[in-house]
């Protein structure tokens, strides 16, 4: 019976059964991309490290565990890594870059260069002494192999172009291009000199099966007594992948508020379908049929359809996954090998398949409640205001089912919770609102409006009307993307400060006490300003309230991040807060009477540790033990071109430790920009200069490749609440006839009709966008104060726009779905009518 009745349906329920087919796509896409990147990262985690083990460390590694070093692996590279100015000759300019200097190349992984006999040649022992530089870096200074660069006091020929590094992605290369050296050549450029910013690291090689964590047990204690970090190809593969699985994750939860959208486009398709077989249903009735099995003929009915849709979905979400490696090309360290994962095929099936008789079922329920009575009397009312206890079932069931996806996504309740929250307000709001419209036009009718106005708006709240749906769709759909929009302006906001005349936009750092007069008439000398002097000590932690590190990192229970306790520390010592700072509790950093210095903390940093005023810090002063004293929190403003500390002790206790000083100046040009740098280069090759304005142009290439991914998959939340609108017009298409018969035969005109139309899809669309993007706006004002801490102010410009191209778009597919109505003749639908 499911089959014999469905014939004259099929095409529409195939129509509104298609808004699940992009849902199910975006999801087995994501999902089929995460399980191809979960294995790629698995296959190629030796590739990623390039080495089954890498021992690095702020400092020189002690001579103490030289033997023990020495005696470990089959094979080892050392390499030293720090940043620098590099500049290009002849005269083709300079730039802060990543120096690598490597006793050798890499053990696994490919590293591409051109010409190829560059890598296998570097660092070997009669090789010719020459630098490798990032393609990307040689590309911005139209430098080529052949010509020289200069690294601190030392000029070395370029030898050859690095196209692909182990474990480096794109994005990475464009925020810290490289330039490799030898490392026997070290000492020669003057860089490496007392407080200066070093990665000593060790690359080690074993012989196949060698279990590294068995290895490393043995001398784990003393390299961490050391404060040497170690890094195994298992530790690299699980921290890789946990990273890129958030991601995944991520996406996979933009897609199933696609499959959602998709699943509100079925509930009211099946709704407005069910009104239709009212009177089939009733003679079914009497033939003798129970409710039960009425209700099972069009559940058969929407279920075999939804598995077509999610058959449908899964092959275009297996093709889709083709395309994320591209799209998601420059944030990956590794290459992508693509394969159908059916496990992810399978989730998209059962998924989708559940989704659609979850939400049909909401409106198919009332199937059960139709009386054989209306069969002889078609103005007989059913019974249906009665609270059904099964809707409320099936309600709760959706409910679990959607938070069980997103923890299973999520893995962690919070965020499960915060999502589901989020969701039910963002469908509650627009479901609101939809109601909100409906009963104010209908309350506050404009009677004295045109025909065509009046018309169109009663479509709003006359029966079988889409006001609910296509507002709750395409306002979710706008919501996504207007968030995002604002967000990625938020994300922008807080690193345009290059652009204000009153701030620095150039950061000298690195520079020697003995350096500072020389650098700053050199600032002087180019008539550029010194907005700012900061001195900067490193230290390490030993000992919080008498305990020392080493037994609190046993200790998991006290809840201290391992971060915490093992970090380099780098302060600053001053008597006052500067304009980026406020005081949140305690005091400004003293001298106390007892001689313990009172430090100042951040806020964040104070609840991340777990810490209270009062408690004490021990610091090693680069040899020397310290005493200080919790004494205050500040709240740090850092979209502030300023230098920002965690820890800032008071004056009269750091001036004759070993420091460096950082110098904020303006350059009003790029050419001053150049001239500053090539000067450093030549006086003081060992200071660094960071461009604040080449960060920020970094910045946007990265923000916008981001936003590119969020809004290819925000594309399915649009496309699905377009196929929404496009179903629902197409299943109320014989309501539609009939009003359009009822309108012509009064003496209507086809081009009112099409006005009337335009008039009611118009408005919906304009309605659904205006509340997506307030909704958006309301997101994104939260996010600016809770979380970025910044000022907001909405673009109006753009967010118009795009109001105007849902409305565009809603009102040309209502028309476009509605042309039929405008063909059909008032006597063809009166005689099929008779």
């Amino acid at each position: 019976m499911a089959w014999r009745d469905s014939r004259r349906s099929r095409a529409r329920l195939l129509l509104f059964m298609a808004s699940i087919v992009l849902g199910i796509a975006a999801l087995v896409g994501i999902n089929s991309f995460g399980d191809n990147l979960a294995r790629s990262i698995s296959e190629q985690a030796r590739e990623l490290l390039g080495a089954d083990l890498v021992l690095s460390a702020n400092q020189p590694f002690p001579a103490k565990l030289e033997p023990a070093l020495g005696s470990l692996g089959t094979a080892q590279v050392r390499e030293v890594s720090f940043a620098s100015l590099v500049q290009f000759r002849p005269g083709r300019g300079t730039r802060l870059a990543q120096v690598r200097a490597r006793s050798g190349g890499f053990f696994y992984g490919d590293w591409e260069t051109e010409p190829k006999a560059a890598a296998g040649q570097f660092g070997q022992a009669g090789g010719r002494a020459g630098a490798l530089v990032d393609d990307a870096l040689l590309a911005q200074f139209g430098a080529k192999v052949g010509d020289s660069v200069q690294v601190g006091q030392l000029t070395l020929p370029i030898v050859g172009r690095v196209l692909k590094t182990p474990g480096q992605s794109g994005i990475s290369t464009a925020v810290a291009p490289t330039v490799f050296i030898p490392e026997a050549l070290v000492a020669g450029t003057g860089l490496v000199q007392r407080g200066s910013r070093v990665r000593y690291t060790r690359a080690y090689q074993f012989a196949p099966g060698t279990d590294a964590a068995a290895v490393l047990k043995p001398l784990q204690a003393r390299l961490d007594a050391a404060d040497v970090d170690t890094d195994t190809v298992a530790e690299r593969q699980k921290s890789t992948g946990r990273a890129f699985a958030d991601l995944t994750r991520y996406l996979s939860l933009v897609a199933f508020v696609a499959l959602l959208l998709g699943c509100v486009g079925v509930a009211s398709a099946v709704n407005l379908y069910v009104r239709e077989k009212l009177a089939a249903v009733a003679v079914l009735r009497c033939l003798g049929a129970s409710g039960r099995q009425a209700l099972l003929i069009y559940l058969i009915q929407t279920a075999g359809l939804g598995l077509v849709g999610a058959v449908l979905g899964a092959a275009l979400g297996a093709a889709v996954q083709t395309l994320l490696p591209r799209v998601l090309g420059d944030f990956l360290p590794v290459a992508i090998t693509v394969s159908v994962s059916w496990t992810a095929v399978l989730t998209g099936l059962v998924t989708g398949l559940l989704m659609a008789v979850l939400f049909a079922l909401l409106p198919l329920l009332s199937i059960r409640r139709v009386s054989p009575l209306r069969v002889l009397r078609t103005a007989v009312e059913d019974d249906t205001a009665a609270p059904d206890p099964l809707r409320g079932l099936v309600i709760g069931i959706i409910g679990l089912f959607i938070l069980a996806f997103a923890y299973g996504q999520t893995r962690d309740w919070k965020l499960t919770l915060g999502f589901g929250a989020g969701l039910l307000a963002a469908f509650a709001a627009l479901a609101g609102l939809g109601r909100l419209l409906m009963a104010a036009v209908r309350r506050f009718f404009p009677g004295g409006w045109g025909y065509v106005w009046r018309q169109g708006l009663a479509n709003l709240f006359r029966p079988q009307n889409q006001t609910l749906t296509l507002v709750t769709s395409i306002g979710l759909g706008t919501f996504l993307l207007a968030t995002l929009f604002l967000t990625q302006a938020l994300l922008l906001s807080r690193v345009q400060v290059a652009g204000q005349k009153s701030s620095a936009n150039l950061v000298l750092f690195d520079i020697q006490p003995e350096q500072r007069a020389g650098v700053e008439a050199l600032l002087t000398a180019q008539k550029l300003p010194v907005l700012q002097r900061v001195p900067i000590v490193t230290m390490r932690l030993t000992a919080i309230n008498g305990t020392s590190v080493s037994v609190i990192k046993k200790d998991t229970a006290r809840g201290i991040p391992a971060w915490a306790l093992t970090r380099e520390y780098r302060v600053t010592y001053r008597d006052s807060l500067n304009s980026s700072e406020k005081l949140t509790a305690g005091t400004m950093p003293t001298l106390g009477p007892d001689g313990l210095p009172r430090i100042s903390v951040e806020k964040g940093y104070l609840e991340r540790t777990k810490l209270s005023l009062g408690d004490t810090l021990d610091f090693n002063v680069q040899g020397s033990p310290m005493r200080t004293i919790i004494g205050g929190t500040r709240e740090i403003d850092r979209s502030r071109v300023q230098p920002s500390f965690l820890v800032v002790f008071p004056v009269g206790v750091l001036e004759q430790a070993p420091q460096f000083q950082v110098v904020l100046t303006r350059t009003p040009s790029t050419a001053a920009l150049a001239a500053v740098q090539q000067q450093l280069v030549r006086q003081f090759p060992n200071v660094s200069a960071i461009d604040l304005g080449l960060i920020l142009t970094t910045l946007n290439d990265i923000v916008g490749k981001i936003s590119f991914v969020i809004r290819f998959m925000a594309g399915f939340s649009i496309l699905t609440g377009l196929l929404v609108l496009s179903s629902a017009v197409v299943i109320s298409r014989y309501q539609r006839v009939r009003e359009s018969v009822l309108l012509r035969t009064l003496g209507a005109s086809r081009a009112q009709i099409l006005r009337i139309t335009l008039v009611e899809y118009g408005l919906l669309g304009l309605l659904a966008a205006l509340a997506g993007i307030a909704l958006a706006v309301l997101a994104a004002w939260a996010l600016a104060v809770w979380v970025f801490e910044v000022g907001f102010a909405a673009a109006l410009l753009p967010l118009l726009g795009l109001a105007a191209l849902v409305t565009v778009l809603t009102a040309a597919i209502g028309v476009f779905n509605s042309r039929e109505v405008l063909r059909r003749s008032p006597l063809e639908v009166l005689r099929a009518e008779g």
